[in-house]
């Protein structure tokens, strides 16, 4: 059972379908982790159910109202900055749409509070590929991403874009998130790469993530250009230490 202070950030836009199993799942655990979503301005009243469940638990769900649709980045960098203000020691990151297994923060939030790693990473490819219900397309595409990536920042991490993840909370005072400008799947390759350049040890365990079932994927061709730029810049400003 976890005991240290432990936030969850989940990103939200239009999420309706989703969320209130999502708290419910995770409001279950034996660990008492906190939720903080930070909701886009979502049309479908996915901000309304979070702040009708944090009436019925105001300790642990906390709602972050933003006005539009401003990206998954700047929505963790939001959720982040809250975790450090409030004295969370743990944060951790998670999507709204139970491609994530609630259940598995535990495996998460572990090592971390043990202080056998920085931030530990849900992996969807450490030791094969285990990820369900995506079409072939989209798995090639977000498996040679990782190897691109690899290939050009020399990062020792299987799967880059992972958004389930465990902060120590040393790791977030230690970047400067004002500078982190990544908005869409490319904010995970920047967070990971900064931490490891920063000598932070980054472990990666074994999940199941599975392709949602209610609502739409966010995933766009807009989000995978900033992805293959990014991973440039990325090398070219650690050649230089402005990281």
């Amino acid at each position: 059972m976890q005991t240290a202070l432990t936030l969850v950030v989940i990103p939200t836009y239009n999420e309706a379908e989703n969320i209130s199993a999502v708290l419910d799942l995770v409001l279950r655990l034996p660990s008492s982790y906190h939720l903080l979503v930070v909701d886009d301005g979502s049309p479908d009243g996915t901000g309304d159910l979070v702040a009708a469940k944090g009436r019925e638990h105001p300790i642990r769900i906390h709602l972050l109202r933003r006005e539009g649709k401003l990206g998954l980045g700047t929505a963790y960098i939001a959720g982040f900055k809250f975790a450090l203000q409030n004295n969370y020691e743990l944060i951790c990151e998670m999507d709204a749409d139970l491609s994530h297994n609630p259940a598995d923060l535990e495996r998460l939030t572990g090592p971390v509070s043990a202080g056998e790693a920085d931030l530990v990473i849900g992996s969807r490819y450490i030791g094969g590929v285990r990820i369900m219900n995506w079409p072939l397309s989209r798995l090639i595409l977000s498996f040679s991403a990782g190897i691109y990536t690899r290939a050009i920042t020399r990062i020792k991490i299987q799967d880059v874009t992972a958004g389930f993840k465990c902060f120590h909370r040393r790791v977030l005072e230690a970047i400067d998130l004002d500078r982190v400008r990544s908005n869409g799947y490319s904010f995970q390759i920047e967070m990971n790469f900064i931490a490891w350049k920063k000598g932070f040890k980054i472990l990666e365990i074994p999940i199941v993530f599975t392709e949602r079932t209610e609502g739409r994927s966010k995933m766009s061709k807009a989000i995978v250009r900033e992805a293959a730029w990014k991973v440039w810049d990325l090398r070219i400003r650690s050649i230089f230490r402005r990281l």
